[in-house]
């Protein structure tokens, strides 16, 4: 069992990635609410529920990918949203009961993010690519270093004569 201070690092990080997995599953039940509807009348009524001019770039993007969306799309991105919310909860869980499977995957999948969350953040500086950037080194820094930690006191008793080693 690991100290306190360490486990509610670990069950802050398993909350965190339960509540990602909770919003990315919520858009995906957005998505499935589009089908069999006319994406770019919503679209529009959107921009203009929020006074963007149309004609301006991030709009008239969100409007040009409103009117290619079809159904086989939207039931392909929800999908999608299903499988990484899946994951996002089974990382959760596995975090939350201290299991070393769920730490492991924890620092890998979000090592796997910093690159691009990097590169976000040279490209073009927001407080979303800065929140997510630091947010992921915080999550991938804890569980290193809780991986760490009890990696430690094992080789200390391995070292000491515990555990595996024969005595004479």
């Amino acid at each position: 069992m690991t100290s306190r201070r360490l486990q509610e690092s670990i069950r802050a990080v398993a909350i965190f990635e339960a509540i990602k997995g909770v919003f990315v599953l919520a858009a995906g039940f957005g998505l499935l609410s589009l089908l069999h509807k006319d994406a770019h009348r919503i679209a529009c009524e959107f921009i203009s529920k929020v006074h963007l001019n149309p004609a301006q770039k991030y709009p008239k993007i969100f409007i040009d990918l409103a009117d290619h969306i079809t159904d086989g799309k939207l039931w392909f991105f929800a999908s999608l949203a299903l499988i990484y919310s899946a994951f996002r909860f089974v990382e959760g869980y596995g975090l939350w009961k201290e299991r070393v499977w769920a730490e492991w995957l924890a620092v890998v999948s979000g090592t796997i993010y910093l690159p691009i969350e990097i590169y976000e953040v040279c490209v073009k500086v927001s407080l979303v690519s800065i929140f997510a950037l630091v947010a992921n080194i915080v999550v991938v820094g804890v569980i290193a270093y809780v991986l760490i930690q009890k990696k430690q006191p094992q080789d200390k008793n391995i070292q000491k004569g515990g555990v595996g080693n024969a005595r004479s």
